[in-house]
């Protein structure tokens, strides 16, 4: 059995990750999900949420925010509309996101789109749980 697989995490803007991974872990539409070499063939859509990318002894966290995932025995490749190291977020920034968000959430207005509000307090929080102060 393999000990790492092919990972390449590719964003509208760049190509995010190229490299081995001994593992992956992310956020999917059937729920959290572990990816390890030789995995099952799979298509799923990923949430929000912390990718974590298994490099031996060492792991890094990564905000993953939508996209798709393919898995394929040696080869994982995920397409996700933005992925951000840690050290890149502004946390400032993403905080006030987050209060925006639920702003729009509290105000109960028939003119404002939940899923979109909601989307992105998904999208802040996990940008949150990441930033560097």
């Amino acid at each position: 059995m393999a000990e790492t697989m092919k990972l390449q995490v590719i964003t509208p803007d760049q190509e995010f990750y190229n490299g081995e991974a001994s593992m992956v872990e992310l956020n999917t539409a059937d729920g959290q999900l572990g990816i390890y070499p030789m995995h099952i063939p799979l298509t799923v859509a990923v949430l929000p949420g912390v990718l974590s990318i298994h490099e031996g002894s060492e792991v890094k966290k990564a905000a993953l925010l939508s996209g798709f995932i393919q898995v394929l025995p040696e080869q994982v490749t995920i397409l996700a509309e933005a992925c951000e190291w840690p050290e890149d977020i502004d946390g400032a920034r993403a905080n006030e996101a987050r209060i925006r968000a639920e702003r729009r959430l509290s105000e109960n207005s028939a003119e404002i789109d939940v899923a979109r509000a909601e989307a992105a307090l998904k999208r802040a929080l996990v940008r949150l749980s990441l930033a560097k102060e």
